[in-house]
């Protein structure tokens, strides 16, 4: 018991620093300012949708990008990677009915010698048939835009604060019964790996962006490359916002409830290929570093209720000060874990009764993480809509 408490007292020393030191990752304050007057020019914007089997999304999401208020030149291309399903047949249905210019972009195999992520390369065929606009708008088939000021607020925030890179951490569907499970518990636990304050304060070493929605400032992009020094990354939205900083970039990252994941997860295990699909690549396919990150899962969030409970029968049993100390540490990392957890389950309109099974979607978590390694050992590592690992 003895032992019990001490590790408990640090696991909820651990939780005082993550929600008072830990960049706030827990707040869910990130969000685009309100603007009362834009440029006076507005710039050229030429959006990417790289689309792989999206028939049934696109007559969803394409309407609400095409259907934008902005002021200025935008563009919408459609990059049809190899699609089976018709998706671009239907884009180009849609393109015919469209007030502004969608164009269909046959996507093609990589240079020969050249190995692409599939996702990335279906971008870099978008972004090098998108001419020189001001801004490219990097955005995926799955995602709708429910306020038709989203792309302007965009743009006035890039042109307002002189951000080379802005991009929204979509909200994802989370209607089915796992879906409300898994779904806040994904953006909590991204934020906890890549704190939103932390990566919006230029010069940081933080670096990461939300591949649903990224508007990137062309110029910077070229100079830094294209997308060919991130050819390989099978998580393309933390790679390019590695990448914008590297060029000394100012990049904002922040949340939203105007930019929506409209793909649905019905169940568990559409929702574990989800996570098992990129946990591994994360943790840069070390052994190592996914021995710890399970181990660190069940310190935070397993070992405060495994010790609040067991601290109360051993309190309940008359024993000594070490099953109390066990029990009031305890309950201390869980209760700060929960409180924690709320912001994100207010903003995906969620009972806050749900916060304290938080320890149990961790480990839940702990088990997707520890199959994505085991997928990437069996040879069946990361994919983009049913293409696996590097073209």
């Amino acid at each position: 018991m003895l032992a019990l408490s001490i590790a408990c007292t640090a696991a909820a020393v651990a939780w005082a620093y993550l929600v008072a030191a830990h960049g706030g990752f827990w707040r869910t304050s990130q969000r685009l300012p309100r603007v009362a007057a834009g440029p006076r020019a507005w710039p050229d914007v030429v959006t990417v949708v790289p689309a792989r089997n999206e028939a049934a999304m696109l007559p969803v999401t394409l309407p609400t990008l095409l259907g934008q208020d902005y002021p200025g030149a935008l563009t919408v291309l459609v990059v049809d990677d190899g699609s089976t399903d018709g998706t671009g047949e239907v884009a180009a249905r849609i393109a015919a009915a469209a007030a502004r210019p969608l164009r269909v972009i046959p996507g093609v195999p990589p240079p020969a010698g050249e190995r692409w992520a599939g996702k990335v390369w279906a971008m870099a065929q978008g972004l090098s048939a998108a001419g020189a606009p001001d801004y490219v708008l990097f955005t995926d088939a799955d995602i709708g835009w429910e306020a038709p000021d989203t792309l302007r607020r965009l743009v006035a925030a890039a042109e307002g604060d002189d951000r080379d890179l802005v991009s929204q951490m979509a909200l994802l569907r989370a209607a089915a019964g796992w879906e409300r499970v898994v779904v806040p518990a994904f953006v909590y636990f991204f934020a906890q790996l890549y704190p939103f304050r932390r990566v919006n304060v230029p010069g940081s070493r933080t670096a990461a962006a939300a591949g649903g929605c990224m508007l990137v400032r062309r110029e910077v992009l070229d100079k830094a490359g294209g997308l060919a020094p991130i050819r390989g990354a099978l998580i393309d939205d933390v790679a390019l916002g590695r990448l914008i900083k590297s060029q000394r970039g100012r990049t904002w990252l922040g949340l939203s409830r105007q930019v929506v994941s409209v793909r649905p997860y019905p169940g568990l295990a559409s929702l574990w290929q989800m996570v098992a699909r990129s946990a591994y690549t994360q943790l840069r396919y070390s052994p190592a570093v996914l021995a710890g990150t399970l181990l660190g899962l069940l310190f935070l969030y397993v070992l405060p209720p495994a010790g609040a409970i067991t601290g109360l029968a051993g309190v309940l049993a008359g024993g000594d000060g070490a099953a109390a100390v066990t029990l009031g540490a305890g309950l201390a990392g869980w209760a700060l874990m929960s409180l924690s957890y709320l912001p994100m389950l207010r903003l995906y309109r969620l009972s806050p009764l749900r916060a304290p099974g938080l320890p149990l979607i961790a480990l839940l978590y702990a088990a997707m993480t520890a199959d994505s390694a085991r997928r990437h050992c069996a040879g069946r590592g990361a994919e983009w809509r049913g293409r696996t690992n590097l073209r």
